[in-house]
């Protein structure tokens, strides 16, 4: 196996990324990984099929980050079985056409495992970025094909120490990598001068929240908080998923502005006097490991998070942000911020939260990883030529 880390001279594997998201879809864990794999080797991202009656194709289309995005078009009216038999031919011819001798297979989504038959990875890696099988509508045969998918790993990573804690009995070889933050590109937000046209005539003060909407988002929460402060503004980004707009706050200062590009998002923040993690407690948020609280902290705007125990731990603990448990608590909380504005507190404060984040990147976390597929690589090679000379 010739597999070597980013430091090595010698060229890595490709990497076959069987993903549960978009590649344009919010832009979060799986994008900024798979953006800095591409700076080293060939990397392909198979996103979840597109059904009609065109018959079956693999549509490829290379992103500028120098991702190959693959979707699959199958056939509609088929078995879900039959769908997924299909696909897996058609990852097969993708393979095959590209010349992959040698390569990674990165998984998202246990469900799509059976599209794998058929192929032969140098190394199998699970990045299990949240319990999916907590989630809204999550298929019942989920956790039989993560069961499956852990004998097959090589390598299980999580999306947060939490969810680590759930997982680590079920790997020899899992390792948490929690969310990261390209501080650079947030920290943008302290020196824009123009807001977002959308944005800019909405009165202050603002307290704001990306990302999306869907059952981890406390409607009745930012409802009853709306409701409390009328002479608050509250900005809401992001698409509307598994939920109907009617099941979110509908209240006169609650603003949507829909989804919005990772390279707008630093303006927004730039209008926010106060960013909010307003995620209910249900078994959809136990393991999250949210992205954007670094990101929010970067951009130099103060934080109310509900003890999510990735947040509480090490954020709360740190006192880098706020937590509250309920409307009541997010009020008294973002008064408490808005009160400190342009004090020494809150100076002081966020040079805590900086110094903090100065340890972290999307950058290290690859490289971390790199590191333990190479620490993988190595042993399965020390199996084999064992193996050989028995």
């Amino acid at each position: 196996m010739t597999y070597s880390a980013s430091t090595s001279q010698a060229p890595s594997p490709a990497l076959i990324c069987i993903a549960h998201l978009r590649w344009d879809f919010v832009f979060q864990r799986p994008q900024h990984l798979m953006t800095r794999a591409a700076q080293t080797r060939s990397v392909y991202y198979v996103e979840e099929p597109i059904f009609g009656d065109q018959g079956d194709t693999m549509a490829l289309r290379k992103d500028q980050s120098g991702v190959t995005v693959c979707t699959p078009h199958v056939t509609q009216g088929l078995s879900a079985d039959e769908s997924q038999a299909r696909t897996a031919k058609l990852l097969q011819g993708l393979v095959r056409n590209e010349g992959l001798t040698e390569y990674v297979l990165w998984v998202y989504s246990p469900m799509e495992l059976p599209i794998t038959a058929g192929l032969s990875p140098a190394l199998t890696v699970y990045d299990c970025m949240d319990e999916l099988a907590n989630f809204r509508y999550a298929p019942p045969e989920l956790l039989t094909r993560e069961t499956e998918l852990f004998r097959r790993a090589d390598l299980v990573f999580t999306g947060g120490h939490r969810l680590w804690e759930a997982k680590r009995h079920k790997h020899s070889r899992a390792f948490p990598f929690p969310s990261s933050v390209d501080v650079p590109h947030f920290a943008a937000a302290r020196t824009v001068k123009a807001e977002p046209e959308d944005q800019a005539g909405l009165p202050g003060p603002r307290l704001g929240f990306y990302g999306v909407l869907d059952e981890r988002f406390d409607a009745a929460l930012m409802s009853e908080l709306a409701e409390r402060r009328p002479d608050w503004t509250f900005v809401l980004l992001g698409p509307v998923v598994k939920v109907s707009r009617e099941e979110l706050p509908q209240a006169s200062n609650v603003h949507y502005l829909g989804q919005k590009g990772y390279g707008d998002l630093p303006a927004y923040l730039s209008g926010w006097d106060v960013a909010l993690l307003p995620f209910a407690r249900n078994d959809a948020t136990e393991f999250i490991s949210p992205t954007k609280t670094p990101e929010y902290l970067a951009a130099g705007v103060p934080v109310v998070s509900t003890a999510i125990h990735d947040v509480v731990r090490p954020y709360g603990e740190a006192q880098l942000l706020e937590i509250a448990h309920d409307a009541q608590g997010f009020e008294t909380a973002i008064q408490k911020l808005l009160d400190a504005r342009g004090t020494a507190q809150a100076t002081e404060r966020q040079s805590r939260a900086d110094a903090h984040l100065s340890q972290l990147s999307w950058d290290k976390t690859w490289q971390g990883m790199e590191d333990r597929m190479a620490e993988a690589a190595a042993e399965r090679t020390t199996l084999v030529v064992e193996a050989a000379d028995d």
